[in-house]
């Protein structure tokens, strides 16, 4: 597999399905992403961002059952692939070295 380019938005969606774990839906998404970093994003964003990434085979999608809340519709969860995690890491590991360069953070011990 080549190099795949992740735009924020795109890392941001893959990173909080790997947070998120079986939990990960839409609305779930949008909710944590809210919580977590108090920014509001759009529902649709999130869906067409989560169908690019299963595009990129970084993450897959399943059906979990009907619920009464829903009106018997069904939720599509989505679960990181194991190419969806080498791309966290290697972002990660990417972020992590240019902070690193930063002269006042190596100043600090960081």
């Amino acid at each position: 597999m080549g190099s795949i380019y992740l735009g924020e938005f795109e890392e941001l969606i893959l990173t909080m399905v790997g947070v998120l774990k079986e939990e990960a839906y839409g609305n779930a998404i949008v909710n944590e992403v809210k919580s977590q970093l108090d920014r509001k994003v759009n529902l649709s964003a999130v869906h067409v961002t989560l169908y690019r990434l299963e595009d990129k085979g970084l993450v897959k999608s399943f059906m979990g059952g009907a619920t009464n809340e829903r009106g018997g519709r069904r939720k599509r969860y989505f679960e990181v692939t194991s190419a969806g995690i080498k791309v966290l890491q290697s972002i990660q590991q990417q972020r992590m070295k240019l902070w690193k360069l930063i002269p006042e953070l190596k100043a600090i011990g960081l």
